[in-house]
């Protein structure tokens, strides 16, 4: 790897920090709160004593999580030095788990700049785990209130804005701030440089179609997953990644990459005018512990090649590097240093 093409804010990332409360239970706690075995979901009244009972549970593992944060967090790892290449932004609250939160970013090495507010606490993601799904529920609350103009629109901050030159947003956050998505995509289109994007969840297309679809022209390189692109009632993925990667498009100087990962089976990723299929690294299902971070790592490990300018096969490589080492621990947790050639 070349050392000179790693510098400080390089790699942008904006979305909800949550604090993860993991814990297994069992089918019956799942149907007792209306939950999919492997789901990502928003927190809703009926869910309020879901989250007082995990934390009675006799095993319950706290990480820090968020899915932009965790991505962020991975390409961190597996870009080492320089600390703080990436930078993120989002909002918490003056609390315990806020400090928390603020620990893990440092401990990680990432720039973390949090918009900090009373009114709500820090947010929190219920991961209930069951053999080796994972359903996720996820309260927002201090996540929910970020404000562009009492953070990103700041002087100091902005100026980390434009240092970056790859920026990834999770489509989680079109829930809580899509004009400072539009703001930061807008920049990256204008300087053409590079902006991702995760649809991250089935509610997502189906609920906030509308602020994606503001935000699609401005994409260059748009993540996705097995249970995203069922929504979209078709069988053939690489079709559904054709048709996204033709959906109009800003800056013409790239052309738009679509990758969908798909579990255990190969990721699928447009290339120029085909799509090509790119197999995961083996593994032992014995091996496998949580495949909560399975996405998040996957796509931290892809920007970790990709502020690096490698070419996409090398970032597909790294992002199913990542997310292997991953599955094979509790919560998106690494080892020290990552062994990735």
């Amino acid at each position: 790897m070349f050392l000179s093409s790693r510098s400080e804010n390089m790699l942008f990332g904006m979305g909800n920090p949550l604090l993860d409360i993991s814990a297994v239970v069992d089918k019956d706690f799942l149907d007792k709160f209306g939950l999919k075995p492997n789901d990502q979901i928003l927190a809703e009244d009926k869910h309020k004593a879901l989250f007082e009972e995990l934390v009675k549970r006799n095993k319950v593992e706290y990480h820090a999580g968020g899915s932009t944060q965790n991505s962020v967090k991975i390409a961190q790892w597996m870009i080492q030095k320089p600390h703080k290449v990436a930078t993120f932004f989002g909002c918490i609250g003056t609390d315990h788990f806020g400090e928390i939160l603020k620990k893990k970013a440092e401990e990680a090495h990432v720039d973390a700049h949090y918009y900090e507010q009373n009114e709500e606490p820090t947010g929190t993601c219920a991961a209930c785990i069951t053999g080796d799904n994972r359903s996720l529920v996820a309260n927002l609350a201090a996540a929910n209130c970020y404000k562009k103009e009492k953070h990103l629109d700041l002087d100091g901050n902005w100026e980390l804005v434009e240092k970056a030159k790859v920026y990834y947003i999770a489509g989680f956050f079109l829930t809580v701030s899509p004009e400072s998505i539009l703001k930061v995509a807008k920049h990256a289109s204008d300087k053409n440089k590079i902006f991702c994007m995760n649809l991250s969840a089935p509610f997502i297309s189906q609920f906030f179609k509308e602020p994606l679809m503001k935000v699609m022209p401005y994409v260059d390189i748009l993540f996705g997953n097995e249970t995203v692109s069922e929504t979209k009632r078709t069988d053939d993925i690489a079709e559904i990644a054709k048709k996204t990667q033709n959906l109009p498009k800003e800056n013409t100087k790239r052309q738009r990459v679509v990758v969908f990962t798909q579990g255990k089976d190969d990721a699928v990723a447009t290339v120029g005018e085909k799509v090509t299929m790119f197999p995961v690294v083996d593994i032992d299902q014995n091996d496998i512990v949580d495949t909560n971070g399975a996405g998040d790592s996957f796509v931290g490990g892809f920007l970790s090649a990709l502020v690096q300018e490698r070419p996409l096969e090398e970032c597909i490589r790294a992002g199913h590097y990542a997310a292997n080492i991953i599955i094979k621990r509790v919560g998106c947790t690494f080892p020290e240093k990552p062994d990735f050639h």
